[in-house]
């Protein structure tokens, strides 16, 4: 029941926060789609394969090569799917009780929360990053017509 769960609210929160960021209507479904693939990803790697920062890298990748893909073949903006499918990554739980430890004078734990977040950001940016070296090796192999 577990996977069910984590299906349906990363699909919904990708999907949801499409609506939120104007995505249009016929990209909905594909932009839970991404988001839920990179959640399950994570979610597939944690438990017991590896650290969260690595697992947070290797889903955003997906989420960008997943996005790419969707980008092409629906012909809207890369950004749409790039956007919704990174949410479920995001680290706000991680964030908020960071910010909780530093007012309630706890700084030991605080900043280990907030270096938690910050390693959790980078492999986020990095995992987007991938989908720009991705289009251009694209670009660069492809046919010129």
């Amino acid at each position: 029941m577990t996977i069910l769960a984590q299906l349906v609210t990363s699909f919904i929160a990708s999907s949801g926060f499409g609506i939120l960021f104007g995505a249009p209507r016929k990209s909905l479904i594909q932009c839970g789609l991404v988001g839920m693939s990179g959640w399950m990803l994570y979610y597939y790697l944690t438990p017991g394969y590896m650290n969260t920062v690595p697992a947070t890298i290797f889903a955003a990748m997906l989420v960008s090569v997943l996005s790419f893909i969707c980008a092409r073949t629906f012909k809207v903006p890369i950004i749409i799917f790039n956007v919704s499918g990174i949410i479920p990554l995001v680290p706000g739980g991680l964030a908020y009780n960071a910010m909780r430890h530093f007012v309630e004078n706890d700084y030991t734990t605080a900043l280990e929360l907030s270096a938690e977040v910050a390693l959790l950001a980078g492999g986020i940016a990095i995992g987007l990053m991938f989908s720009e070296v991705v289009r251009e090796i694209v670009r660069k192999l492809a046919p010129r017509k």
